[in-house]
């Protein structure tokens, strides 16, 4: 038997990029609220980085997108509601429904919030290196094209029963990506 120390494997990828995304986030609240936006957080960002900045969306829209509950997004709503970043109106195809809308404080918000992502990328670019960042796009891309293909069974969602499904998992990424491709 060895006497020598083992030493520790590599820290697994996923917890390395939840660090980075981690650290994104800390980034962009910091300089949210040194832009006039101090209630926002986290937590909000599955209204901010899905909801149509023009027209607004359902909350169903929203959950879908975002991958979360219906439940989930209406608790986020109601606290933008209030702090007064979004207001709900009618929707005029539906009159049962309601549609999410940023208002005025809330469009800054949401503009401000991309444009601050857009700068942590562009420093990560300097920092990093253009090729590196490029190449995290690229395996984005690649690995959205293969999950809305359905080519990785191992990220597809179970029903419990040994079944694999086309949705569960990818539907939010699918999701994402129509709404991206549909409001460039």
């Amino acid at each position: 038997m060895s006497t020598e120390p083992l030493s520790p494997p590599p820290r697994p990828l996923p917890a390395l990029l939840t660090e980075v995304k981690n650290a994104a986030i800390r980034k962009l609240l910091v300089r949210l609220a040194d832009a006039g936006h101090p209630h926002i957080r986290e937590g909000y960002g599955c209204v901010f980085g899905f909801i149509d900045m023009e027209h607004g969306s359902r909350l169903t829209e929203l959950s879908e997108r975002s991958g979360l509950t219906k439940q989930a997004i209406g608790e986020a709503v109601d606290e933008l509601e209030r702090l007064g970043y979004v207001t709900r109106v009618p929707d005029p195809l539906d009159r049962r429904a309601k549609i999410i809308k940023l208002t005025e404080l809330g469009l800054d918000g949401c503009l401000k919030g991309r444009r601050v992502f857009a700068q942590i990328e562009r420093e990560w670019a300097d920092e990093l290196g253009e090729d590196l960042v490029a190449a995290l796009r690229e395996a984005d891309r690649v690995g959205e094209q293969r999950l809305v293909l359905g080519i990785d069974p191992v990220l597809a969602a179970h029903d419990g029963l040994g079944h694999v499904h086309a949705q569960g998992l990818l539907a939010p990424r699918r999701a994402r990506a129509q709404h991206v491709e549909a409001h460039p």
